[in-house]
């Protein structure tokens, strides 16, 4: 595509007016010292001429030689950015370059900054994983060096040692599969299966399936009323249930010992439904609630991991919302409780 210019003849008019009014004030000294006897019309077709003519060189002086030292930074900065300064958009105007530049400039500005708060994410990022990765890997060697050591003719050592290094092998795979589970959901891998379930029956499920976990810290599951009918919703089953499962793990994790975990299922506009989950427990800081969804955030300064988890429960739980186009909220007292709720698309008839 051929380069089009954008001239600019204001530098060439103003320097040949500049030109034409010395040439002016030389004439009309001139014509002072010649006594008045050269006509005024020839004075004036001299002054037309020398602005024309200065006008016609001035401005080709301007293109050849500045514009030659404008495209050439056109060039150097279009090298670093196809998308951002377009050759065919070269002006010789001064001020237009130097606010193009000043754009790129801001622009590469905002990249930078972007790049640098990534990076230190991801070195945040790499150390917790080593860190989450190192505790049961040492706990599994050490054992297992144990049992190598001697303790393996032991019976009654070797079996507990070896059930331990079980635990801990349970645990690898646990937070690998869910780096695995959440690595899909954020480079978009994971495939929804989008279908028309009942939610209330979903939310049943996974109160039976965590049941077992809930007795051990006297928690009680509950609705916030009988859902007699069915509210059907379009999702994915699996996915939404895996949502559903995390958050009342945590609720079980942090909530009150012989508290309650809540669950409540209410009708919003726009055909779509809120989903709380709602325990008594500790409650969270304001200052940690805007980070509870970035992988391997503890709200526990300490590092303390009596709780157990991957430390990527809310993180999954958030890109799974995200993959439905749907919201996820957090509100939290300290020393009240903590609610997460959620949306989805409610399905109004199912045949």
């Amino acid at each position: 595509m051929a380069v089009q210019y954008k001239k600019s003849y204001s530098f060439a008019l103003i320097t040949a007016l500049y030109i034409t009014l010395i040439f002016a004030a030389f004439n009309v000294i001139y014509i002072y010292l010649q006594d008045g006897n050269i006509s005024l019309r020839y004075v004036f077709a001299g002054i037309v001429v020398c602005f024309i003519c200065s006008f016609i060189v001035i401005q080709l002086r301007a293109q050849i030689l500045i514009f030659k030292r404008v495209k050439e930074i056109y060039d150097n900065v279009t090298l670093l950015e196809d998308a951002t300064i377009r050759p065919e958009n070269i002006t010789t105007d001064m001020a237009s370059l130097s606010e193009e530049v000043e754009r790129f400039a801001r622009e590469r500005k905002i990249e930078i900054t972007s790049l640098r708060i990534q990076d230190e994410y991801r070195r945040d990022f790499l150390g917790n994983v080593a860190h989450e990765l190192k505790t049961p890997l040492f706990t599994v060697q050490g054992y297992i060096l144990t049992l190598i050591g001697g303790a393996v003719k032991d019976k009654v050592l070797r079996k507990k040692y070896l059930e331990r290094a079980e635990k801990g092998v349970e645990r690898l795979i646990y937070l690998v599969n869910d780096l695995d589970m959440i690595t899909k959901l954020e480079v978009g891998d994971l495939n929804l299966n989008y279908e028309y379930f009942d939610i209330v029956a979903l939310v049943r499920s996974t109160f039976e399936m965590l049941e077992m976990k809930a007795l051990k810290r006297d928690i009680t599951f509950a609705f916030d009323q009988e859902y007699e009918t069915p509210i059907y919703v379009n999702a994915d089953e699996e996915r939404i249930q895996q949502l559903l499962t995390n958050l009342i793990v945590n609720s079980i994790k942090y909530g009150k010992e012989k508290g309650t975990t809540e669950v409540s299922i209410q009708n919003l506009i726009q055909n779509k439904i809120l989903v709380r989950v709602t325990d008594n427990g500790e409650g969270i800081e304001q200052e940690n609630i805007p980070r509870l969804f970035e992988r391997f955030y503890r709200v526990d300064k300490s590092g303390n991991r009596k709780v157990g988890g991957s430390g990527l429960g809310l993180s999954i739980v958030k890109h799974i919302i995200e993959a439905h186009e749907e919201k996820v909220y957090v509100e939290s007292e300290p020393g009240v409780g903590s609610e997460f709720s959620f949306t989805l698309e409610k399905a109004e008839e199912v045949t």
